[in-house]
Parts: structure tokens; C-alpha cells; sequence
């Protein structure tokens, strides 16, 4: 069996890059029961054959419940502030067809400006087989692509290797966005049993006589107690490790994108499979800030066009920094950030992670 060395994400010198932060990882204390949070955020244009002008400070509204925050800092991801770790996630458990869009991929890398870093890895066992580490050059990146193995391990979850990778992925003052390249299928769960009654006659266990009800007739069954018996299972929804890995990349200020792809074995060619694959990979983008691009859970022919959609969104992103209400502890507030401006849509993180009030 081939043996795959996962390494640590070390720290990357970005000194290079100019950009602006706020102090105390953005969370810096103003009132005594408020703090400074940052999150990234996309501005997206409804129609894409309209205009989509700069956002402004007072154009930015963030809501929590009924009340709005006061939005302090609305800074572009341009120029001096266009930093960016861009980690590519390529799933190994692909068919080796997505190889036929490698191309577009390495073109897409290419073309990034010189404020961009990039990674590459390959997930399996899960964890993350770094194949580049980040780099300024661009043409390493391209190097380190390949064609997926296109086989399965004994643990392959792309939400397990996702959680491993933000947790291993130092914190620096910089834009921190992943791209997915998986079916989003967990094939390392479903593997045990799960409690499941599949009917009057299947399924249950009688282990005990309940006196109350009684022996006569119809009641026979009734009269004593059943529990589920457990049975083997295909995953029954979205695998339970997604919103954990959701939970974790909002929690550090990582934004995920996903390119859907096919992948082998069985799962690879099962339609509800598929789908819960595709639910986990969407529902990680939505709350995440980012976006799952896909044909349902068809193959996609090109990868070009919604490379060029991203490319788009990595262009029209903000830091942007409000006032949340400090609690007793540290945790998630739900918030909702928009816009009333013409054309414009924001997609940002579903929570923020808010310390907690100084004692």
C-alpha cells in the first residue's frame, strides 16, 4: 500500500505583501460590552451585464436579529490590501477523467496576480496530502497538480481532511479561501449500524413483557416493550462531519469554494450518494461565504467558466469590521450582512466568532 506523508502548513513569509488588519486577530475590544470582529466578504452582482460599483462604508449593513451593528471598516481586497492564501483541494478518490480539466486549473493559477500564494493538496485518510506548499511561484503550483489516484483508502471523508487542513493552517493577517475539487462524498461513514424500524414485523426486538397492557388478543404484541434493532446503512443525510467542517472554516475566517467532479467506486456511481455529496459541499459554501459551482451532480465539461466566476469574486471582496455584542463566553452570533444597492449582492459568513466580554 502506498504511504502518504501529510505535512503541517508552516508559516509562509508574506512580507512581501502589503496589507491591512485590524490589530488582535480583528477582534480588538471598544466598549466594555463590544468587540471588533472581521469577516471577509464578496460583493456579486445580481445581473452580470449590469455595472457592479464599489461598495462604501455606509452601503454595508450588518444585522443581528432585529438590530443592526455599527460597521466601522469596509477596506477593498485590492491593491496594498489584495493578499491572499488560495489552498486547492483535490480530492483523490476522483475519477482520473477530471484530468481533461487539469488545464483550465493550472491556467486559472497562472494567471493570479503576485499578491496571491497557493497550495496545493490531495485529500485521502482523511487528511491532506500537501503536494506545494504556498507559494509566490505560480509555476510550482502548476507543477504540483496531477491527475487524481482515483482509488479509495480506509477513510476517505473530504470533510475530515478540510478540518484537518484549517486546523493545521496558520492564522495570518490575509484573505484565507480554499477551492474543492470532490464529489463531497463521506465514505468513511454509514459503516455502522444505525437504530432503524422498517416495520410492524422487522426490525424490533422483544425483550420484556409490559404487564399494563395486558395478553389477550390483539394486544399480544403490544404487551411487550420493543426497542430498534440496529441495522447497516447507507448515510441517511449530509454527512455529519460537514457542519463540523463548516463550523470550523467560519470559526478561523476560512471561506470554501467547491468545483463538483465524479468520483469512482460504487458511492461515485450512486445517485444518493451523489446528492448528499453535493449537499455537504453546497451547504459548506453557503455558510462559509463561498460558493459550490455545479450541473447538479453531473460531471462538469469545462471547468473554465466557473473559474472565471470565481476569479470575478476573488476581484470584488471587503474587509469589513463591526461592533458585536460581547457575551459571558466566547461563541458564534448569527449575523447577516447586505446591501440595498442596485445590482449588488453580499455573501458572507452565516456566523462570526465573537469573544467573550472582559471580566
Amino acid at each position: 500500500m502506498k504511504r502518504h506523508t501529510y505535512l503541517p502548513l508552516p508559516l509562509v513569509a508574506v512580507g512581501l505583501l502589503s496589507f491591512w488588519w485590524p490589530d488582535a486577530q480583528s477582534q480588538q475590544k471598544t466598549q466594555s460590552d463590544t468587540v471588533q470582529v472581521h469577516l471577509v466578504i464578496t460583493d456579486e452582482a445580481v445581473r452580470e451585464d449590469k455595472e457592479l460599483p464599489p461598495l462604501q462604508l455606509e452601503d454595508v449593513k450588518v444585522k443581528q436579529g432585529k438590530h443592526f451593528l455599527k460597521v466601522t471598516h469596509l477596506i477593498p481586497a485590492t491593491g496594498e490590501n489584495a493578499a491572499l492564501q488560495l489552498m486547492i483541494l483535490i480530492d483523490d478518490t476522483l475519477k482520473q477523467s477530471v484530468g481533461n480539466n487539469l488545464t483550465e486549473l493550472k491556467e486559472f493559477i497562472a494567471a493570479q496576480s503576485p499578491s496571491t500564494i497557493i497550495a496545493v493538496g490531495y485529500m485521502a485518510n482523511a487528511g491532506v496530502n500537501v503536494a506545494q506548499n504556498f507559494t509566490a511561484d505560480h509555476d510550482l503550483a502548476v507543477k504540483a497538480l496531477r491527475l487524481p489516484l482515483g482509488s479509495v483508502s480506509t477513510m476517505d471523508s473530504p470533510y475530515l481532511s478540510l478540518i484537518s487542513l484549517v486546523k493545521g493552517w496558520p492564522q495570518q493577517k490575509v484573505r484565507r479561501e480554499v477551492l474543492i475539487v470532490s464529489d463531497g462524498i463521506d465514505r468513511l461513514r454509514g459503516e455502522k449500524p444505525e437504530l432503524s424500524t422498517l416495520g410492524p414485523d422487522y426490525g424490533v426486538v422483544y425483550h420484556r413483557p409490559n404487564y399494563n397492557r395486558g395478553f389477550s388478543g390483539a394486544n399480544y404484541r403490544a404487551a411487550y416493550e420493543t426497542s430498534a434493532m440496529p441495522a447497516y446503512q447507507s448515510m441517511p443525510t449530509i454527512s455529519i462531519d460537514a457542519p463540523s467542517a463548516s463550523e470550523i472554516s467560519q470559526r478561523y475566517n476560512v471561506l470554501v469554494y467547491s468545483l463538483y467532479a465524479t468520483g469512482v467506486g460504487h458511492a461515485g456511481r450512486s445517485s444518493w450518494d451523489q446528492e448528499l455529496g453535493l449537499g455537504g459541499l453546497s451547504q459548506i459554501a453557503d455558510e462559509t461565504g463561498g460558493e459550490c459551482f455545479s450541473l447538479g451532480t453531473s460531471q462538469l465539461v469545462s471547468f473554465k467558466p466557473y473559474l472565471e466566476t470565481f476569479q470575478k469574486m476573488l476581484a470584488n471582496q471587503y474587509y469589513v469590521v463591526f461592533e458585536a455584542v460581547a457575551k459571558k463566553k466566547d461563541g458564534f452570533q448569527r449575523v447577516k450582512i447586505e446591501t440595498e444597492l442596485s445590482n449588488s449582492e453580499i455573501e458572507a459568513p452565516d456566523n462570526v466568532w465573537v469573544p467573550a466580554a472582559a471580566k
